[in-house]
């Protein structure tokens, strides 16, 4: 049998794009949209001006674009660029199961490499739906939240994967590859505890940037610890304890099951601003007396414990708050890139709402995840009256998807004023025809304005 470490090589050097049904070339195509598109909106953010900064020191004429300039650096600054704009709102798309992910932040990734490598865009997307496959795997083996550690060491795996497959090394090199990317990436859950900090939005985009450095080092001969999996020093043993690994049959590949977001906050909290919003109408000029939320174990450990996120003081905070998110799309019929702004943090009506605010853990909808999102939201009035909605799959979810039109209208929404409208539609049309592209390059070399 080998060793997983050997058997994942195997499966990724010999995986073709002939193989991936057109379901999987979809998805991966609406993902591309989506992801440039929360890259855009993020354009301007500190933590993405910093990245690109920090990737423009390095200027590599045969190497990827750092997105929105002309500049080429190495495909392993690039991927830390891009990803962190990519990741900056918590708008990019979402993977639920025992560890959560944000499978998306591949794709940057896999397109400076295919852009590095001259490849055509049929490659760049058989290198997504690697990583896809191979991160959202791993989420559903083991947690690592559970043990204190971050889910962007998946990442740091996925991505040297996929880049190792783009780049053309066989399944030897890619286990190398895959052994120097495991043994020093691993990465500590604080990223997401307390008050967050501008970290959050490049915590995989540094994981990938050490993905490609690591097959980037594979190639040129490197070799890497063997036995990463189930070795007496490895993550068995000193990260998640042991477990099976299934990969894609048949054609189920995972980029399938994953979310696009509606709303741009942590994924747990999509069901609760639905149910919020249901109930909206109804509340009328009524005041609010009480609010509680009932969900789900991984979602009040995230987004619901502590006291931080009843007191938020950054955008990172307040993506990651449940009561804030609620509460924001209550007073204002709406959760929008807006609702993040120091302003609205100390905004005496939303303090006043989440004073009177709890979250608690139902076990009864435990049994629901990760299936479903289960958020019940009830809201006592001033009135007497007492009002409750449950939503299980909030739009977007991989059971109430978001249509190709939706997910166009939001990457208009969060490109517009970043690039002109003629090269927001260059860029939708580009990803639609990704397969047909020669180059990456013709999608990827634009300017915002």
């Amino acid at each position: 049998m080998g060793t997983m470490g050997s058997r994942l090589a195997n499966w990724v050097a010999g995986l073709r794009y002939e193989e991936l049904p057109p379901e999987a070339i979809h998805e991966a195509k609406r993902r591309v949209i989506d992801s440039i598109g929360c890259a855009l909106g993020a354009y301007r953010s500190a933590p993405a001006r910093i990245a690109r900064l920090e990737a423009q020191d390095v200027s590599d004429a045969c190497g990827a674009t750092v997105w929105g300039t002309r500049h080429k650096t190495t495909p392993s600054l690039a991927a830390f660029a891009n990803g962190t704009m990519v990741r900056y709102l918590d708008f990019n798309d979402t993977y639920l199961s025992k560890e959560p992910a944000h499978p998306s932040d591949n794709i940057p990734a896999a397109l400076a490499v295919a852009q590095s490598a001259d490849l055509a865009g049929k490659e760049a997307l058989l290198g997504m739906v690697i990583g896809y496959e191979v991160q959202c795997r791993l989420c559903d083996a083991a947690s690592l939240r559970a043990r204190g550690w971050d889910h962007v060491y998946y990442g740091a795996l996925s991505t040297a994967l996929l880049s190792g497959r783009l780049w053309g090394l066989d399944a030897a090199r890619l286990e190398h590859a895959l052994g120097l990317a495991g043994v020093c990436n691993i990465a500590t859950r604080q990223t997401r505890t307390g008050q967050l900090s501008m970290w959050k939005a490049c915590a995989f985009a540094n994981a990938a940037r050490n993905g490609l450095f690591a097959a980037s080092l594979a190639r040129r001969g490197m070799t890497g610890p063997h036995e990463i999996f189930e070795g007496p020093k490895g993550i068995f043993r000193m990260l998640t304890g042991p477990f099976e690994l299934e990969l894609a049959g048949d054609g189920d590949f995972m980029i399938n099951r994953t979310y696009i977001k509606y709303w741009p906050a942590e994924y747990h909290s999509q069901s609760a601003i639905d149910a919020a919003l249901r109930l909206r109408e109804e509340i009328g000029p009524a005041r609010m007396e009480g609010i509680s939320i009932g969900s789900f174990e991984a979602a009040v450990s995230i987004i619901g414990s502590e006291p931080e996120k009843w007191r938020p003081t950054s955008r990172e905070t307040a993506d990651h708050s449940m009561p804030y998110c609620v509460a924001v799309a209550l007073l204002d019929g709406e959760v929008t890139l807006r609702s993040f702004e120091e302003e609205r943090l100390r905004d005496p009506k939303v303090l006043a709402l989440l004073d009177v605010t709890k979250v608690y853990e139902d076990p009864a909808l435990n049994a629901g995840y990760p299936e479903g999102i289960p958020n019940h939201l009830r809201i006592r009035l001033a009135d007497g009256r007492t009002l409750d909605q449950r939503v299980d799959f909030p739009r977007g979810h991989a059971r109430n998807p978001m249509s190709d039109e939706e997910v166009v209208a939001k990457f208009d929404r969060l490109a517009e004023g970043v690039v002109s409208r003629a090269t927001a539609e260059r860029i939708v049309d580009r990803c639609w025809r990704l397969d047909k592209l020669t180059n990456v390059s013709e999608l990827l070399e634009f300017a915002v304005l």
